[in-house]
């Protein structure tokens, strides 16, 4: 009996073990593509932002940092990757690195065109249905 269920194993393994292992190798893909798609790539763009954020940054900028403190930015200290903010009616000046900060809350005019609106899985058929109505 336990030779029947060992050669009938056998055979199983033989037929479907060579596309067992490319479907296997398809999952593997599949999964590695979504962990990248869904949280790499989402997170490496938002760390350009922020980056880009905190070097477009002014003196005068109202900021908030990522502690709450919200302030103005009187100084900027490139050769230290520092700011100087200061805060309410007294004046306070703090001295801050600035990956501390968080947002910066002054609206800037862009002179530029507005940047492309984002639109995720289901914003690419809205898009088109707007463009049809305007038309």
């Amino acid at each position: 009996m336990n030779i029947i269920l060992s050669s009938d194993a056998q055979q199983a393994g033989g037929l479907f073990g060579g596309n067992s292992m490319w479907v296997m190798i398809l999952i593997y893909g599949a999964v590695i593509a979504g962990i990248y798609f869904f949280l790499i790539r989402p997170n490496s763009k938002m760390k350009k932002e922020e980056a880009q954020m905190r070097n477009s940054l002014e003196i005068g900028d109202e900021i908030t940092t990522i502690g709450g403190i919200m302030g103005r930015v009187v100084a900027i200290k490139d050769d230290e990757d520092a700011i100087i903010i200061e805060t309410g009616s007294d004046r306070v000046k703090m001295k801050f690195k600035k990956w501390c900060i968080s947002t910066v809350d002054t609206v800037k005019e862009n002179t530029q065109q507005a940047p492309a609106e984002k639109k995720g899985f289901a914003g690419f058929f809205k898009k088109k249905k707007d463009d049809a109505e305007t038309k």
